[in-house]
């Protein structure tokens, strides 16, 4: 059981160590923020959102170091010949997924579209959302899938590893932007930690939200699973990333709409139920689009 008990190990690291972190950060930001203005601004449970990501990019190589992973082979990276494909189909199939929930909150009025930003300023916003979601589509796989799930397919049985996996996989996504201590000490981020896990008493915000983004991490790991590699999950995951950050700016709710139905906050566009169907059918379509590995189904 020593991968388990390594995984246990740096998960701690990263949740405590991020919590220590991140009050040090905040004053960083705080001391030069006529030059950073816009960090100083931020609220602190960015800085811990931020900490613990952080500590966790930077754990990663000594976690699949202690793992026996010694190659970025072992991690789901392999060279990209021949792999453009199975990118583009992941990325297609991402993007139109949730296109499709976007355009059923627009026809039937759950959300208008935003007159905010002029068509130029728009085009800037929506060209950073493509480059932030190819940025932590590759980084999250490289972690969640790569990583976590490979570490758990050495103590478990690969389906055990990938429902394993894509619960924290959601937990790290449903955590509760927490409401920030009025001063912070040493001690604000390991406070506001556990009240970052405040959705969890909400059984409304658990279903289907937390049950969207559990079966979100099972079609990543089910791709990387069938593939070998991380290409169709990164794919897949820079498409739903790129809604996920462009939405709420192209649209925004219409007052009454039933925000359980059609999703709330900013995973609005996988957090209702009508984004269910569409990651089943999503989950249905996995196998006649996923160019089958058969030597890692087990």
């Amino acid at each position: 059981m020593r991968p388990l008990r390594a995984l246990v190990i740096y998960i701690l690291v990263v949740f405590i160590g991020g919590a220590l972190l991140a009050p040090w950060l905040y004053w960083l930001t705080q001391h030069f923020g006529q030059n950073v203005s816009k960090l100083a601004d931020a609220p602190f449970h960015r800085f811990v959102n931020r900490a613990v990501l952080g500590i966790a990019l930077i754990g990663l190589w000594p976690l699949v170091k202690n793992l026996g992973l010694t190659s970025p082979r072992d991690l789901g990276l392999v060279k990209p010949t021949g792999q453009w494909k199975n990118l583009s189909k992941g990325f297609l199939l991402g993007f139109i997924s949730l296109a499709i929930v976007a355009a059923l909150a627009l026809t039937l009025g759950a959300r208008h579209l935003s007159d905010k930003y002029s068509g130029g300023q728009l085009a800037g916003k929506l060209a950073g959302a493509a480059a932030g979601a190819i940025i932590v589509a590759v980084l999250e796989e490289i972690l969640f899938r790569g990583a976590l799930f490979g570490t758990l397919r050495k103590a478990f049985h690969w389906i055990t590893a990938l429902l394993i996996s894509s619960a924290i996989y959601a937990i790290v996504h449903f955590l509760e932007s927490a409401q920030d201590p009025e001063t912070v000490t040493w001690l604000s981020g390991l406070q506001l930690l556990p009240l970052m896990f405040a959705n969890f008493a909400n059984w409304q915000a658990v279903f289907p939200g937390f049950f969207n983004l559990t079966l979100a991490g099972i079609l990543l790991g089910l791709a990387y699973q069938r593939t070998g590699n991380l290409y169709f999950s990164t794919g897949l995951h820079t498409g739903w990333i790129f809604w996920i950050k462009s939405y709420g700016m192209i649209t925004r709710a219409t007052p009454g709409a039933n925000t359980w139905w059609w999703g709330a906050g900013k995973l609005a566009v996988v957090n209702g139920w009508v984004a269910l169907p569409v990651l089943i059918v999503v989950l249905a379509l996995l196998d006649r689009v996923v160019r089958r590995k058969t030597s890692n189904i087990q």
